[in-house]
This record gives C-alpha cells, structure tokens and sequence, in this order.
C-alpha cells in the first residue's frame, strides 16, 4: 500500500448531524508536544512541522479535525496552531472540539466546569480558533452522575447559535438517553479500539442503530492511552500487519472502521509520515477471516455494527 497516494476520500463518508466528514479525521491531543500528551512541562513540538501536519492532512482529503482549549504544551496550543495553519478555514472543514475539562496555564488539571462555565469554555475555543461559531462541541464528563445541567448550557448555546451541533464524549447509555431528552445529539466520543473494555460495545451499536456517528479515541494508542501508540502489539495483529505490507498501527484503525459504518476515526500525529499511514489505513480492507481473527485479539463476542 503506498500511503503518499491515498487521501482520506477512500474511508468513506458519514455525517455529523448535516455535515458531511470523511471517516479518516486528525486528533490534535498530540500536536503541541512531543512524548506524553497532556503532560505537565511537555517539551513543545517544532511549530513549523506542525503547521505542515496540519496543511498536509487537509491536503490528503482530512475534513474533520478535533480539538479541545486544553490541548496545550508550553508555548503551544493546538487550537492556535490549527488557526494558524489553515485559516480561513475550507468550506468543507469540521472542527470538532470538547469543553467540560480544563488546565491552569501550568498545564495543571481543574475541576471540571460547572454549568455556568461551559459558555467561557465555548467562548475560549472560539478566540483560539477564530471562528464565530463552532462546528462540533461535545461534554467530556468523568462518572455516572447526571449531565442534564451541564448539556441543558451546551444546548442553549446551540439555540444562541455560537455552537452548530453537540454531542457526548466519555459517557454511558444512559447519558445518551438524558442528552437527547434536552437536544439532538450528533456523536459519541468514547474509547474503542482492540483491547478496548468490551462494555464500550454496547454504546458503539448504541449509536449504529441509531445513526449516531461514533468516534472512538485511543483506537491506536490502546493501553497507552495519552503516552502514544502501544508497541505490544497482539501477534494476530501483527500477522494481519505482515499480510497486508502495513503497520500494526494501520491494522488497528482498519479494525476500527470495520465496525461500523457510523464509526469515524481521529488519530492524531506530530509526523508527517505517520500522518499518511494514518490516513492511508481508511483504503485498508480486511477479509472476514482476518475480522475474526482480530475480534478474539480485541476480545470481541459479538458481530459488528452495520
């Protein structure tokens, strides 16, 4: 597979509420810094090279981008890198972003924000980013407890028109279910992927007979979560790897998307030549043999979503 060939087109598409995305998107949690993301005195990466990652990835036919304000290192903030790059913004690009969780400009964690300062949240990515409205905002919560206040503000500023659609990230059922009482919900974040908790299933075919776009995070980096992509690869992974000529990281998102067509991913990189493996593994086709096999590696019990 020559990966400088293919573009995010060969993933397919599906749509966040009416916005049309490729399913092969950029994660930008790892674009301000090199080594562990989120990380306290993260040394900040080459603001050049990640302006070029971030044009290249439009380039290769990347049209859905997500974001958050507290994905920052010292002296860089992919929010401001991302408007330096590629503002004004193509027609066709949807920036996603997350509001709930914050960081001191020390890098430390905050609580997270109540209802009343989801708006300063909202109102921040929109200074960062340069933009009047966002495209995509979703409510990262930690716990089974209620959202109804908290997505009740996001959907006031939905009706305010400073946010175009919102959805959900971190959550259970049950939240979907509250969350849509108050407002249409157009994704769901949560993390999925090989080796993934077999819980997070249930909400992946949730959103499928829903229509729900689902949008996994993590699905390279498994385990290892905000330190990057695993090396302990399962050996069927690998051998699925071998057989294709890719890398076990392009394998993994492959897996991914095969879940679903509602399944979109948003793998993140500071390399140029990651980036065009990442985007490059949308045109990866796996046989139903080869699903299988990795079904039992990702410890799945269950068909997948169509």
């Amino acid at each position: 597979m020559t990966s400088q060939k293919i573009t995010a087109s060969a993933s397919g598409t599906w749509k966040l509420g009416d916005l049309t995305v490729h399913r092969i998107g950029f994660g930008a949690m790892r674009l301000p810094q090199h080594g562990e993301a989120l990380a306290d005195g993260a040394v900040p990466r080459d603001r050049d090279r990640a302006i070029r990652v971030l044009r290249r990835a439009v380039e290769l036919g990347v049209n859905h981008i997500d974001t958050a304000a507290f994905y920052f290192s010292p002296l860089r903030s992919a929010n401001e890198l991302i408007n330096r790059a590629l503002a004004p913004y193509p027609d066709d690009l949807v920036i996603a972003t997350k509001v709930g969780p914050g960081r001191d400009p020390s890098g430390r964690w905050l609580p997270h924000a109540t209802p009343g300062q989801l708006r300063g949240q909202v109102e921040e990515n929109l200074r960062q980013l340069g933009r009047d409205h966002l495209d995509v905002v979703n409510l990262r919560i930690v716990g089974d407890g209620s959202i109804a206040e908290r997505f009740g503000a996001l959907a006031e500023l939905r009706e305010a028109g400073l946010v175009r659609h919102v959805g959900l990230s971190n959550v259970r059922p049950h939240h979907l279910a509250e969350a849509q009482a108050i407002a249409p919900v157009v994704c769901v974040q949560n993390m999925y992927g090989i080796g993934a908790p077999s819980e997070q299933r249930e909400l992946l075919d949730l959103c499928g007979r829903q229509r729900l776009a689902f949008v996994p995070f993590y699905s390279i980096a498994g385990a290892g979560r905000t330190a990057g992509a695993t090396a302990d690869h399962d050996p069927r992974v690998r051998a699925v790897a071998r057989a294709h000529g890719v890398s076990a990281a392009q394998v993994r998102l492959a897996w991914t998307l095969h879940q679903g067509a509602h399944v979109l991913a948003i793998p993140g990189t500071g390399d140029l030549g990651h980036l065009a493996q990442n985007v490059a593994a949308g045109s990866l086709r796996l046989s139903e043999a080869e699903l299988a096999a990795l079904d039992s590696a990702a410890g799945g019990d269950g068909p997948r979503a169509s």
